[in-house]
């Protein structure tokens, strides 16, 4: 009882280690002082930093922890491990993902035309679309060993997002007349926005988030001319 309250109060208060005890390989460069939940965003911006530069698999918790300024015991206090770290920042994208796009639709009129207008440029928001989050997303999407903690963890999310756009292109067909298989226009929306997002990620010389969203939205138009 005694060492499971002193592991709280020191993962709640990030109690300062003597010099004897940090990692001898990584000098902590950034305050020791910080709480326990802006730490461990602190962690996780530092591994989103890391999978766009080394990839899922080349990613270590040491490169984290000299990211992010501080120990690599530190960055294992509060995530045990690597795979559980590299688990916790998948769920932070898909989070904050989902909170982006149904933000949008919360705050956008009930026509069909304009909720896919909302989901399609939700994707291009600022703070979605960073080179840093986008190569994240494809170190997760990009190699095998890393696909079922995606499907584990973003399955649910992804099959949410997915019939929320086809219900959408149900109402379209519905109340505009268009007869496309609501499914396929669905996948076909989803699929312009993640190919634009690998062009961003992987071109040399890539165009401009601007660019980006006029190319998804000439294959909006291109499924409902009338209407966007």
């Amino acid at each position: 009882m005694v060492f499971t309250y002193v592991q709280h109060y020191m993962a709640d208060h990030e109690v300062k280690m003597p010099l004897s005890a940090k990692d001898p390989d990584t000098e902590p460069l950034a305050p020791r002082t910080l709480d326990r939940s802006t730490r461990r965003s602190q962690v996780i911006e530092a591994t989103i930093e890391c999978l766009a530069e080394r990839g899922f698999s080349r990613t270590t918790v040491t490169d984290v922890a000299r990211h992010a300024g501080i120990s690599h015991g530190l960055v294992l206090f509060h995530f045990q491990s690597k795979d559980n770290l590299l688990a916790e920042v998948l769920d932070f994208l898909a989070d904050e993902y989902q909170s982006n796009w149904q933000e949008a639709l919360a705050t956008t009129e009930d026509a069909p035309e304009a909720q896919i207008l909302a989901m399609l440029k939700a994707d291009f928001a600022p703070a979605i679309c960073t080179p840093a989050r986008l190569a994240a997303w494809c170190a997760y999407w990009g190699e095998s060993q890393s696909r079922p903690l995606y499907q584990s963890r973003c399955g649910a999310n992804d099959a949410l997002h997915d019939a929320t756009l086809v219900g959408i292109c149900s109402q379209m067909n519905a109340l505009h007349g268009y007869d496309h298989n609501p499914d396929r226009a669905a996948r076909l929306l989803r699929i312009m926005t993640e190919g634009v997002w690998l062009d961003l990620m992987s071109l040399e010389g890539s165009y401009s988030v601007e660019e980006a969203i006029e190319t998804v939205m000439l294959g909006a138009r291109a499924l409902y001319p009338r209407h966007i």
